[in-house]
């Protein structure tokens, strides 16, 4: 299906689900933004933690037991 015709059947919808057919389109966008976004800020910052001791102290505490006091 086409863009026209995509559009068509979308106009032919009551307002409340064309409204929601748009809410749930942008929430997808910025979804898949933010995904891209944090993606491309992980493969940058990549090397840092391969070479930066400092980033990665605290995971020598990874298989260490947690107790939670109260």
């Amino acid at each position: 299906m086409g863009t026209k015709e995509l559009f068509k059947e979308i106009k032919r919808l009551p307002v409340d689900q064309r409204m929601r057919l748009i809410e749930k389109t942008l929430k997808s966008i910025r979804k898949s933004n933010f995904e891209k976004s944090m993606l491309m800020a992980a493969e940058k910052l990549g090397p840092d933690y391969e070479t930066d001791r400092e980033l990665t102290v605290f995971t020598e505490l990874d298989y260490e037991n947690f107790y939670e006091t109260r």
